[in-house]
């Protein structure tokens, strides 16, 4: 699948994969663009169904998703990477740096599990999803996204995420929510060989920290680090998640 992808940042400059979490597009990352260009050239991409990239009917697995992206650096010639992920997106990025370890240089991942207790809510989320689209959850969603107080602060950032959410096709949504029923990561994450910071949100109810944690505590080496924010860190605590994604890659 050909997915959608914006190279920015010096020619020549290492490069950073940035993946997006389930409902969001590139935008998710701009606040750590200015950051990174400093010192990398920056891949960000929607995943399929989402933003700019195409769909496709049926169920997923996370493989279709890492294997997308395995298809978009081979066609732009980048044989080693590192790679940052947030929620969904740091699950692809596992599933890289412990199936395909000779593509990944170093690994960030954001708030974020290895599996989830239950698979009926996905799946639940699926089929509603498949009977009255993204649209239909899109505030209940993005309600969880972010801490109230934040919420509050910036309503018009908070309104861009719930139409970026709502404009995701139908499709391309619960064949994620299928993927994501079926997720299990834990015999992977024993296996990554690149250096990992797992970055969670001390009021993430979606993926909470002691999650994150146990994500750490598994990969050899791998730190941990908890900042004041909800699901998506990354807009949440932009400056702290950035300062730690600089640290580490």
């Amino acid at each position: 699948m050909k997915l959608h992808h914006e190279l920015s940042g010096p020619p020549g400059a290492p490069v950073v994969v940035l993946g997006n979490s389930l409902g969001t597009t590139t935008a998710l990352w701009d606040a750590q663009l200015p950051a990174l260009h400093e010192r990398f050239r920056v891949l960000r991409y929607d995943h399929r169904g989402h933003g700019g990239s195409p769909s496709a009917p049926g169920s997923y697995r996370l493989d279709d998703l890492a294997d997308d992206v395995l298809e978009l650096l081979d066609a732009l010639e980048l044989p080693r990477v590192s790679y940052c992920g947030a929620s969904m997106g740091a699950m692809v990025g596992m599933w890289l740096a412990g199936h395909a370890p000779e593509r990944i240089e170093r690994l960030v991942l954001c708030c974020t599990v290895s599996t989830f207790t239950a698979a009926r809510p996905w799946h639940d989320r699926a089929a509603r999803v498949r009977a009255a689209g993204t649209a239909a959850i899109a505030r209940e969603v993005v309600g969880r996204w972010f801490t109230p107080e934040f919420a509050g602060r910036f309503p018009e950032l908070v309104g861009a995420f719930e139409a970026d959410l709502s404009a995701v096709d139908d499709d391309g949504y619960a064949g994620c929510c299928d993927a994501l029923a079926a997720l299990d990561l834990r015999s992977v994450l024993t296996a990554i060989e690149a250096p990992t910071a797992v970055i969670s949100g001390a009021f993430d109810e979606a993926t909470p920290a002691r999650c994150g944690r146990a994500v750490a505590e598994a990969i050899p080496g791998a730190t941990f680090h908890v900042v004041p924010a909800a699901h998506l860190v990354n807009v949440e605590a932009a400056e702290e998640v950035s300062a730690i994604m600089l640290k580490h890659l």
